[in-house]
């Protein structure tokens, strides 16, 4: 009698083994992702010893010098990479449609092939002619910047002999198949090996690599999970199609520090760099105008300069209105709780409207104090000091609460021409140049923020 053989069912994302096939894993919760193996039992062998590629040697003997980080010329990406690209490593690039990943990745290729050699730019989206066209708008075209229109991994291997340059890009990973695995382009399998390809590629022949990833409409990475965990770097391209500011975060990176951000500006020319971003995020007038605070946010490792907005008028609805902008809706509903409880201002009946300038987002909870002095600002149709920065998490009890990095915070405040501070108590040596003062509850913020001038 013929044994029949055993079937299992693998999750592609998460390796979790089922016995019948489900649409979702139990495990990930990812739909689509199981696939059909034969017979799951392994076989018992041993294995035998083989010749290492090359000795082991004490960790103080290997030679750095290869590994150094070559930068690309994009001060602000070089920033989040930790000084540039490292020979033989592997960036993934995620963002969603239309924030300008290509046209950095140009300006990128662009730079590189100026200043540190070849470049090689791989295009499975677009033809290599509208890929033409845009470098020509943003000024992007030299000499040694070299494109491909391809979606075939091998292909891609070709021309890389051909060229041989020094750092590739891939847009997308999505769009390039390989010959070797099953399923369309896109699809969990290919994916997967086409960046284990791509990664193999790199590692020999030390050569860096660039790869654009699409995301889902939940923000994540399109594929399988084990994408981000192939590669050594995972940036995040952020943006709002409203506004020109664009951020890019660092999610995983092997050689530096993953909590860097770079702060860009799409024109029309082009993606430029803005290394000191404070200023997109305030509004410029003539003179105060109630409703607004200065606060301090930090974005990675970098101190910015924010405005929060508050308009508060009376309501003729019987339910009135909270629009916010910008700002964690759940954190400003609270702070308003807190203002009428802890603060002695009627809010029941009016609309308040909070809001960010220029397309900031800021949910951290040290912009608390902000909102508070906003929003009675507002009520009270009075203006804050225009050299008053408010830094400070504000609790249910209107006590004000210790941040991190206040006196970051403080310094570039005070780099600005800021020259009053409200922060919460035992905040630490302040700053020279900004004078800080110490505020415990709601209360008392509200009496110093009326005298500071």
């Amino acid at each position: 009698m013929v044994k029949k053989p055993v079937t299992s069912y693998r999750c592609a994302d998460c390796g979790h083994t089922a016995v019948k096939w489900v649409g979702r894993c139990p495990e990930c919760q990812a739909w689509g992702t199981l696939e059909e193996r034969g017979d799951s039992r392994p076989a018992i062998a041993r294995v035998a010893a083989g010749a290492p590629s090359a000795p082991a040697r004490p960790i103080g003997e290997v030679d750095v010098e290869t590994a150094r980080a070559k930068p690309t010329g994009v001060s602000e990406l070089d920033r989040v990479l930790g000084g540039g690209l490292v020979p033989g490593a592997v960036i993934l690039l995620a963002g969603e449609p239309g924030v300008g990943k290509s046209t950095l990745l140009l300006e990128v290729a662009y730079q590189w092939a100026a200043t540190a050699g070849r470049s090689l730019y791989v295009t499975g989206e677009e033809s290599a002619g509208q890929v033409r066209l845009r470098a020509e708008r943003t000024g992007n075209v030299h000499g040694e910047m070299y494109l491909a229109a391809e979606s075939d991994l091998s292909s891609i291997l070709g021309h890389v002999d051909a060229v041989k340059p020094g750092m590739m890009i891939v847009d997308s990973i999505q769009t390039m198949a390989s010959p070797q695995a099953e399923g369309a382009p896109g699809g969990v399998t290919q994916v997967r090996a086409v960046a284990a390809g791509l990664v193999a590629l790199a590692k020999e022949r030390g050569l860096p690599i660039v790869l654009v990833g699409h995301v889902t409409k939940d923000g994540s990475v399109a594929g399988p999970r084990v994408l981000e965990h192939l590669v050594d770097v995972v940036l995040q391209f952020e943006g709002d199609k409203h506004s020109t500011l664009r951020m890019l975060r660092g999610v995983k990176n092997r050689f530096g520090a993953a909590d860097e951000v770079g702060c860009f500006e799409l024109v029309e020319e082009g993606i430029v760099g803005v290394a000191d971003p404070s200023g997109l995020f305030m509004s410029r007038t003539a003179e105060p105008v109630p409703g607004t605070a200065i606060t301090v946010a930090v974005e990675g490792k970098r101190p910015l300069l924010g405005e929060v907005q508050a308009l508060v008028s009376k309501s003729s609805m019987p339910q009135p209105r909270r629009a916010v902008s910008g700002l964690d809706s759940a954190r400003v509903s609270m702070v308003l709780a807190v203002l009428e409880k802890r603060g002695g201002l009627k809010l029941g009946d009016k609309d308040v409207y909070t809001a960010t300038v220029g397309g900031m987002k800021i949910t951290e909870p040290a912009i608390d104090l902000a909102v508070v002095l906003a929003i009675a600002s507002s009520v009270e149709e009075v203006a804050l000091s225009p050299r008053l920065v408010s830094i400070g998490e504000v609790g249910l009890a209107g006590e004000v609460r210790r941040v991190p990095n206040v006196a970051r915070r403080l310094a570039e405040a005070a780099r600005l021409g800021f020259t009053h501070a409200l922060v919460p108590p035992d905040s630490g040596r302040m700053p020279e140049g900004i004078r800080a003062l110490e505020v415990g509850d709601v209360a008392s913020a509200l009496n110093a923020a009326s005298h500071a001038r």
